[in-house]
């Protein structure tokens, strides 16, 4: 399973050499969607905006970020 995490318009971070911020939506893989919400918290240091599934991630959603998905592990 997957989970994507989106970013306020002040949140930056920096993960595995990658920078996370409101222009980008981050791809973590994880066994379901709890373990995905933790690994979020432990990449992001719990500051980022929402988490979704896979369901909610459309063309029309990734027009409001400009630098698409980025894969965090």
């Amino acid at each position: 399973m997957k989970i994507y995490v989106t970013f306020g318009q002040t949140h930056t971070h920096s993960v595995n050499g990658k920078t996370f911020d409101k222009d980008v939506v981050a791809e973590i893989n994880c066994q379901d969607y709890e373990d995905g919400r933790k690994k979020a918290f432990e990449y992001f240091n719990g500051v980022f905006a929402t988490t979704y599934t896979e369901d909610k991630i459309t063309d029309d959603f990734l027009d409001y970020f400009p630098h698409g998905i980025i894969q965090v592990n």
